[in-house]
């Protein structure tokens, strides 16, 4: 036994050496040299981004998906050689041409030497799976950040990543959104990105970004792995503030108890706007236009299996066959469309503007120049700041020459707010400018919750979508200068 095992470990040894023999060539002298500069690289950059002595975006890009490709091509060519040497001496060997004999060192472990250089191979080896699985966990992580998705590609994704950090979701990552948990869905994702890669690429991608309504994965594999319909609350209070355009800038308030509303006991009764909406005990489907923004068909059914369907009466155009059409099923985002990259139109982004202090309410007419100033056209973005800063200093050293004398700095001030709201919302390079991307939330600026409760849309019996306010919510005070609530709800 002990002698079979001796004849296979010299058998192992002898293809060793001969491998090592081979290996004596320029390609595998170069895949030895392109693997160890790249490893060393891709250490000294990930050692540099964890002591933060860098921060860019296109660092990792370098680090996690471009050197790791030269790595593992170094990895390649090293065998490459060695086969591409073997196939070489075979043809020379069958042609009857000289060839020089491999001379193999002796591995014996009892020699200091040979200990040191099989120490040094397994170490090397260690090292190269270590900087490898390192480096493709990084880029798989990396490829999944807000950085990587919003900064890699500047003039294409600024608009959303600008809106997205502005907004609530601004802590989740876009994976969290886009692609949720699982396997398949994290394979679609990054088959798509491919087709992005290209369309960057080859300047092929579209002008404005179009909201990606029909390639999103349904709300209940993404949205409800932290809103999940058991925390749907009965009621909430709503309180919308707004500055008239007279000159005090009078602010009005608006409150409103909205009926989020959800399921109530064990029976699955329940009330309010979720519970109509998304309840299993309410299954509402529609078929729409392709931008979801004009329905033509709805369908109610309800626990007991009773089904109803609304069909819109004033249609622009011939309706689809219900029957051949594709008919959604109704979830969160098609009324929360933009819960994270979300886009002000001027009068709401100047209201918060005041609202937040940025724009002192004491200068005279403020909110109405605001807000022309900011629907105004530009020729260029690089203008942009400086027209916008001197429209308002213009206004008022014209109109108001006591204020501008007094409150130059805070006239400065709202200039500089003001094109903070402008940089925010309008990106001429990308067609993006105010009212590009509708939200469906509500009803106030877009169509919205009106695209089903229109009155118009009406069943076989003649019966139609409700738009009685009192079904979603309960005024308490609409556009009151100084309503009657208590202080503390109206505190900001």
């Amino acid at each position: 036994m002990a002698d079979q095992e001796k004849g296979r470990l010299g058998r192992w040894i002898s293809h060793l050496h001969y491998l090592i023999g081979l290996s004596h060539n320029p390609v595998s002298y170069l895949g030895i040299l392109i693997t160890t500069a790249s490893g060393l690289l891709i250490v000294t950059l990930l050692v540099l981004e964890i002591l933060n002595y860098i921060s860019n975006p296109y660092v990792g890009i370098l680090n996690y998906l471009v050197l790791p490709v030269f790595f593992v091509l170094g990895l390649i060519l090293i065998p490459l050689g060695i086969i591409r040497t073997r196939l070489v001496r075979q043809r020379m060997t069958a042609a009857g041409k000289p060839i020089s004999e491999l001379v193999y060192p002796r591995w014996d472990f009892n020699d200091l030497h040979v200990r040191r250089t099989a120490t040094v191979v397994i170490l090397a080896t260690i090292v190269n799976v270590v900087i490898l699985s390192v480096a493709t966990f990084k880029g798989v992580h990396y490829m999944e950040s807000p950085e990587f998705c919003g900064t890699v590609c500047h003039t294409v994704m600024k608009p959303e990543y600008t809106a997205y950090t502005m907004s609530p979701h601004a802590r989740v990552t876009c994976t969290g959104c886009h692609i949720g948990p699982g396997a398949s869905w994290f394979v679609k994702s990054k088959l798509s990105g491919v087709r992005q890669v290209f369309a960057v690429t080859f300047n092929t991608y579209s002008r404005p970004i179009p909201t990606p309504v029909h390639d999103l994965r349904p709300a209940r594999g993404t949205c409800e792995q932290c809103h999940w319909p058991q925390k749907f609350q009965d009621a909430s209070v709503r309180i919308v503030n707004r500055f008239k355009d007279d000159e005090k800038n009078t602010r009005l308030t608006t409150v409103l108890i909205l009926k989020v509303g959800g399921t109530l006991g064990q029976d699955g009764r329940g009330t309010g706007i979720h519970w109509w909406h998304m309840d299993p005990a309410n299954r509402v489907r529609y078929i729409a236009d392709e931008k979801r923004q004009t329905i033509y068909w709805v369908e109610h059914t309800k626990s007991d299996g009773t089904v109803t369907e609304y069909t819109l009466a004033d249609a622009p155009q011939p309706l689809p066959d219900p029957r051949k059409s594709e008919k959604r099923l109704m979830d969160c985002i098609d009324c929360h469309n933009r819960p994270t990259h979300i886009y002000q139109l001027p009068e709401e982004a100047v209201d918060l503007a005041i609202l937040n202090r940025e724009v002192d309410p004491s200068l005279p007419y403020v909110k109405k120049k605001a807000v022309e100033i900011l629907k105004a056209s530009y020729s260029s973005e690089t203008e942009v700041q400086d027209r916008i800063l001197q429209s308002l200093r213009d206004y008022y050293q014209k109109e108001f020459p006591e204020v501008y004398r007094n409150k130059a700095q805070v006239i400065d001030a709202a200039g500089q707010a003001l094109y903070r709201v402008y940089s925010r919302n309008v990106f001429p390079r990308m067609n993006v400018t105010w009212g590009t991307y509708p939200n469906n939330l509500g009803h106030q600026d877009f169509p919205g919750c009106w695209r089903c409760h229109d009155e118009s849309h009406k069943s076989k019996d003649g019966r139609t979508i409700t738009q009685d306010c009192t079904a979603c919510h309960d005024l308490v005070a609409q556009d009151e200068e100084n309503p009657k609530l208590p202080s503390d709800l109206l505190k900001r």
